[in-house]
């Protein structure tokens, strides 16, 4: 094996663990694409076989690049919150592809990306290398470019806004299809009452239909009038996983995406709603992997 096809092995035994880490950082999968490249770029700009620890190197550049990145965005005022959701993973229920499961494993579900969009640059790479992939303060330290003791600083503060924004799910896969198959069942009925009865008082709903602008409503009153509301857009609904969840996409009667919907479930009862129905984002889903 030349050095050619050896650094291309190796790069690609870790490009699972740079997407992971990546998309954990941006909540954008186009933008892991382009960090996972320019990290491939700097490897190859490298005398590879000098470095000892490859996967650590790696690791250390992906969170450069997306560090990078994310101070661009908050300095163009660009993928804020305020703007837009994180893209969402999608599989079916029966089969979730390997390198869609590196993407969301360790409950990387929808709540936690939102909340990790609240953080600073700073702040959402020392939660997610230290808390996500273990790797060492002084480490993470040099990446920021601040003491130990500063790189703790900032992930306790991430840790804490985490904790305090971003409910903790419920784990089993069967019971979540049964709460939201009973939301879809309320939903077709015009059933408001049934729609009271799988929703937490305090639900969020959050949508962005409207390109570049993040709608979001609050209360199971107000978030069940919407539901029957829109009930009757789209044609069909189909059952998928959304960042392992249950959720649903709906499809028009030309067959094209209306809606994709994830769920957060606690104690039975959905705790929030992401909807994504920009056209021009669901016009990028890979949406091959849900037919068949």
């Amino acid at each position: 094996m030349d050095d050619r096809d050896w650094l291309v092995q190796r790069f690609e035994e870790n490009r699972p663990h740079l997407r992971a880490v990546a998309y954990r950082m941006l909540g954008s999968l186009g933008d892991v694409d382009d960090a996972v490249q320019e990290a491939w770029l700097r490897l190859n700009r490298s005398d590879a076989r000098g470095i000892e620890n490859l996967g650590g190197w790696l690791t250390t550049v992906i969170a450069r690049v997306c560090l990078d990145m994310l101070r661009t965005r908050k300095s163009r005022r660009e993928e804020s919150l305020d703007e837009r959701l994180p893209d969402f993973v999608l599989s079916r229920e029966d089969r979730i592809d390997p390198e869609q499961e590196a993407l969301i494993a360790d409950s990387v579900g929808l709540a936690l990306l939102v909340v990790l969009e609240t953080l600073s640059p700073r702040e959402r790479l020392a939660f997610v290398l230290h808390d996500m992939f273990a790797v060492p303060f002084a480490e993470i330290a040099s990446i920021v470019g601040c003491s130990p003791v500063a790189a703790r600083q900032l992930a306790s503060r991430a840790r804490r806004t985490v904790r305090g924004s971003a409910p903790i799910p419920d784990v089993d896969l069967t019971q979540q299809r049964r709460v939201v198959d009973a939301f879809l069942a309320a939903v077709r009925a015009g059933d408001f009452e049934g729609l009271m009865a799988v929703l937490d008082p305090d639900v969020v709903r959050r949508s962005d239909h409207i390109p570049g602008e993040l709608n979001e409503i609050r209360g199971a009153r107000t978030v069940a009038g919407q539901a029957l509301m829109f009930s009757r857009l789209a044609e069909s609904v189909q059952p998928v996983l959304i960042n392992g969840t249950a959720g649903i996409i709906s499809w028009l009667p030309d067959g094209q995406p209306f809606s994709v919907m994830g769920f957060t479930i606690r104690g039975n009862r959905i705790v929030e709603i992401d909807i994504l129905r920009d056209p021009a984002r669901l016009s990028r889903l890979d949406l091959t992997l849900l037919k068949g």
